[in-house]
C-alpha cells in the first residue's frame, strides 16, 4: 500500500465544501483517462483513496491527478508503492529536474510526456506541484 503526500492548499480547484469531492476527483481523472479501469475514488478529510485495475504507470498518473487538486493532502492506493515523485520547488524548470534526476536536461520532454495529465504546458509548472519521474 502506498500513501503519497501533497500540498493541500495548492493545485487545481475542483470542489467546494458542499460538493461531492470524490465524484469531482473521479470525473477529473477520467477526463484525461490515464488508463485505470473500474476507477474507485473516496475522499475524507483531505485524503483520497484510489482503486481500480491499472498498470503501474497509469496508477501513478491517477495518483498525481488526484493529489494535485486543492484540498487533497494525501492519496492512498494499494497498486503503487515505489513511484518516484518530485515536488516542484520555486525556480525549478523541467530542464533542471531532468538534469538532476535523469542526468541530462535535454531529456525534459520525457518528464513532460510522463506527466501530460498534470502538466498541460511544459513552461507552466508551479511550486508545490508533484510530478513523476519516468
Amino acid at each position: 500500500m502506498g500513501l503519497f503526500s501533497f500540498a493541500k492548499t495548492i493545485g487545481k480547484k475542483l470542489f467546494g465544501s458542499s460538493d461531492d469531492a470524490a465524484g469531482k476527483i473521479k470525473e477529473h481523472i477520467e477526463e484525461d483517462n490515464p488508463g485505470v479501469e473500474g476507477l474507485e475514488v473516496s475522499y475524507e478529510n483531505g485524503q483520497v483513496r484510489l482503486g481500480g485495475n491499472a498498470s503501474k504507470e497509469a496508477m501513478e498518473k491517477a495518483i498525481l491527478m488526484a493529489g494535485n487538486v486543492e484540498g487533497v493532502e494525501a492519496v492512498e492506493t494499494e497498486a503503487v508503492a515505489e513511484a518516484v515523485f518530485v515536488e516542484i520547488k520555486k525556480g525549478d524548470t523541467l530542464w533542471k529536474i531532468a538534469k538532476q534526476h535523469l542526468g541530462d536536461g535535454n531529456r525534459y520532454p520525457e518528464i513532460f510526456e510522463a506527466n501530460k495529465e498534470v502538466i498541460k504546458d511544459p513552461d507552466l509548472i508551479y511550486p508545490g506541484q508533484m510530478i513523476r519521474i519516468p
